[in-house]
């Protein structure tokens, strides 16, 4: 078991003390990366941490954590706040900059399949590099499932090119030489990330928090491509009430390098309850092999509870609470060339 044990006044201290620090949390679809912001959030001692992620819902904060929720932030009562990423990243960022509340380091949840440049340089080649100070870029692989063949997505492949730390999550669902020819194999695409071992994205924060291992200077050439390539696909307009001049880099689901990679994403509700024998031979049987990743609340006919659905991979679980709204159905599936009609004519067949 991993020792989780933080002396905080050595983690605080070696934070730097120009520029708030940034950590970007990247890593491939169902990696564990939400559960390693919840470690960050549950072990951070006396570190006041904000955190940006694309949707609240895929943060498990605790109900007695919240303080007050107002325009796509929370304010947590361990001093933590978390923000959406709706309108930008950028927008973001200046929300939780303005604050008036001392924040000690900001991070930052990539989606699964985002590619980390553009973010990076957001705060590389932007004014952000004289408010903050990129710390690490972390990639958390799932040691379980992890191939090669996940470099067929270009996104995949840069999340752990552009690392400068690689978490080997789950290295309990994998067996012993699989983790050690994976971290080979990731040595091969990134010389001198370092590399750590995780269960359950447990990890002690000192070696991950205020690290300062991002090296910006390396990034100066592809900030110059990226500045040519947006000034000339991309003209945005943007009014801050400071009249902060800054561009705009989206990452979510319809980004390029979704379509690029084939990748499809299917949004799936309904207001009837799915059969759980039905829905579970669905799963078992009739899921195609190219999903990635799907989560979701789904509503069972036999049961009155509220299940949270996740799904990684070979992996599902379903965790069981009480329902705080009308019972619906809302899931989310990810996948590599997708027949999205098919998929959606098969969860309706599973409605009662």
């Amino acid at each position: 078991m991993t020792n989780l044990t933080i002396q905080t006044p050595d983690l605080v201290s070696d934070f730097p003390k120009k520029g708030m620090p940034v950590t970007i949390i990247t890593g491939f679809l169902g990696s564990g990366k939400t559960t390693l912001l919840n470690q960050i959030l549950k072990n951070r001692q006396d570190l006041k941490v904000a955190v940006l992620v694309n949707e609240f819902g895929d943060i498990n904060i605790d109900s007695q954590l919240l303080v007050s929720t107002e325009d796509d932030m929370v304010e947590l009562s361990n001093g933590c706040i978390c923000c959406t990423i709706n309108e930008g990243l950028v927008d973001a960022v200046y929300r939780v900059l303005e604050r008036e509340d001392r924040i000690d380091c900001m991070v930052i949840e990539t989606t699964g399949i985002a590619d980390p440049l553009p973010i990076i340089l957001t705060f590389l080649g932007t004014e952000l590099r004289d408010l903050t100070s990129l710390d690490s870029v972390l990639t958390v692989v799932d040691s379980e499932t992890f191939t090669t063949d996940h470099f067929e997505s270009e996104s995949a492949l840069k999340q752990v090119a552009f690392a400068d730390i690689v978490l080997l999550n789950k290295t309990d669902l994998a067996p012993p030489e699989k983790v050690e020819e994976l971290e080979a194999y990731i040595r091969t695409i990134k010389e001198g990330a370092r590399i750590l071992y995780s269960q359950h994205g447990e990890v002690p924060l000192p070696l991950i928090l205020g690290v300062g291992l991002t090296q910006a200077d390396l990034f100066d050439s592809f900030e110059t491509e990226e500045k040519h390539e947006h000034h000339e696909h991309h003209e945005h307009e943007h009014h801050h009430e400071h009249e902060h001049h800054h561009e705009h880099h989206h990452h979510g689901h319809h980004s390029n390098h979704l379509d690029n990679d084939g990748f499809v994403s299917l949004s799936f509700q309904s207001d009837r309850p799915f059969d759980v024998h039905k829905f579970q031979e669905f799963l078992t049987e009739e899921m195609p092999f190219e999903v990635f990743r799907a989560k979701g609340i789904l509503w069972f006919n036999d049961s009155p509870m509220r299940h949270i659905f996740q799904l990684s991979g070979p992996r599902y679980e379903l965790n069981a609470c009480e329902w705080l709204t009308p019972p619906k159905n809302q899931l989310v599936v990810i996948g590599r060339n997708l027949d999205t009609a098919q998929i959606r004519e098969q969860l309706n067949s599973c409605l009662v």
